[in-house]
């Protein structure tokens, strides 16, 4: 059957390619935002058998030999998936630990109206960060901090491009993300290895935004009241006992992290010190999940189970506030997880049948430098997040159509996953079709278009990511022994 095969062709790659992007456009019309309940997934299981077909009947390729390119797919995705089942089982013990409902109230203590731009943004930052999520930083904080703008007398679309440049650095910096968990996974690297590499570009981006913020901020005459910012925090503050021990949790990952401790393991230390937070400062929070019954230590056990593998919230007086103590455990990371497992299918038989190889070909032979391939990417990133609407396939594709380019240039998979998130993740929240744009719109009543001048953040990123390509800044390169293992 091997003397049987042929050599794909552009064509031959290009029409799973093409399948995949028209039906996401379709999808993305009649499903919106609920795409990543299911139907991106179906999506991307229908663009695998186009794939299949084209790969047996034109390719003369076997179901078996295909198979094979799937499972090895999916199992490089292994150590991914079982870090995501981490991260939902430490987000759920760190918010009934009272760790993140922590990290949100003294976030909020920085505001200040006289530069509230800058505030909105580091908050919404920080939130982000404690959560791992900006879509629930922006539905809760980025709503309240709106309000609280426009009061003070702000255009709504600098308010909003604020909380979304804030929101996004800390979806990018928190281990906690998904996106920040998918594109190492497509690039070959561990998270932590992947957030410290991004760190070079993004705090640099950060930095240029804040200052852009001080000085928008400065133009305007701040004189209302933060009622509202204040009222979170006493709510917080009411519910949860909020003292600074609770910062031992994050700071000894923090610590794991820089000790290079891998992934898994710092993730578990994470999540177990978290149940045992929770059991010594949260007695009723525990309670209350656990419900009454039984000795303390049998409520304990109960909570901190509940906490790690399913959904729980803490219901509070302020809607806000509920919305933002809520956690999906494990079982909340499914969907995600589901998602990378049909984009790996998608992506083993592409990759198995060498038509992502001839895809990446066609570009690359226009590539000749390091900072061409790593605008090429950007590039890239940013057409699929114009064309199939969803930011999670702007990074699952482009790291799978680059990643053996990149180590064939001699360059670590860091500085693919690094381009990934600085292109791809960013930019969603830019396109008003993409299901960022047209969420972020929806929740905060700002149009895309309005806001999108002041996402600093999402506009300085890919540009700093190529910069930092052509002049070979915090570049990353294989050692001789390593390229030849």
């Amino acid at each position: 059957m091997e003397g049987t095969l042929r050599a794909p062709k552009v064509f031959d790659a290009l029409i799973p390619l093409i399948f995949l992007i028209i039906l996401l456009v379709i999808n993305i019309q009649v499903f919106g935002t609920d795409g990543l309940s299911g139907s991106n997934q179906i999506v991307l299981i229908l663009s695998s058998t186009v794939a299949a077909l084209v790969a047996i009947f034109r390719l003369g390729y076997s179901w078996e030999i295909l198979q094979d390119g799937i499972i090895k797919s999916i199992s490089s995705a292994m150590s991914s998936i079982l870090i995501l089942f981490l991260i939902g089982a430490l987000a759920g013990t760190w918010l009934l630990s009272g760790i993140v409902p922590a990290m949100i109230y003294y976030g909020l203590q920085i505001l200040n109206p006289t530069i509230f731009l800058v505030a909105a943004c580091v908050v919404s930052a920080i939130v982000s960060i404690a959560t791992g999520s900006s879509w629930t930083t922006v539905a809760t904080v980025g709503v309240a901090l709106l309000g609280i703008g426009k009061a003070l007398g702000f255009d709504e679309g600098i308010i909003a491009g604020a909380i979304i440049s804030g929101a996004y650095f800390g979806d990018k910096m928190s281990p906690l993300s998904d996106t920040t968990n998918l594109a190492p996974a497509m690039a070959g690297t561990d998270l932590f290895t992947h957030i410290r590499h991004m760190a070079k570009t993004t705090v640099p981006s950060m930095t240029i935004t804040l200052i852009l913020f001080i000085v928008i901020g400065f133009n305007y005459e701040t004189n209302g009241s933060v009622n509202d910012v204040k009222a979170i925090s006493a709510v917080i503050l009411e519910r949860f006992n909020i003292n600074g021990f609770l910062f031992i949790v994050p700071a000894v990952v923090l610590v794991l992290i820089i000790k290079k401790v891998p992934a898994i393991p710092a993730l578990l230390a994470g999540a177990i010190l978290g149940g045992v937070f929770a059991l010594l400062f949260q007695p009723e929070i525990v309670s209350l999940i656990a419900g009454e019954g039984g000795s303390y230590a049998y409520r304990g056990f109960k909570a901190l189970m509940m906490s790690m593998y399913g959904e729980i919230s803490i219901v509070t007086s302020n809607d806000v506030v509920n919305e933002l103590l809520v956690t999906g455990g494990m079982a909340g990371m499914l969907y995600t997880i589901w998602l990378i497992v049909c984009a790996m299918v998608f992506g083993g038989i592409m990759e198995e049948s060498g038509m992502l190889r001839v895809l990446a070909e066609a570009i690359i032979r226009k590539v000749h430098t390091v900072g061409s391939l790593i605008a090429s990417t950007a590039a890239t990133c940013v057409f699929f997040n114009i064309t199939t609407s969803d930011q999670y396939l702007a990074i699952l594709v482009p790291g799978r159509m680059y990643a053996d380019v990149y180590k064939k240039r001699g360059l670590k998979p860091e500085n693919l996953s690094r381009t990934l998130e600085d292109s791809a993740t960013v930019t969603s929240v830019l396109v008003p079709w993409n299901t960022c744009g047209a969420t972020q719109a929806s929740v905060l009543g700002v149009a895309t278009l309005v806001y999108a001048p002041y996402c600093f953040f999402n506009i300085i990123s890919p540009f700093m990511t190529i910069l930092y390509g052509y002049f070979k800044i915090g570049i990353n390169y294989y050692e001789k022994e390593e390229e030849l293992a």
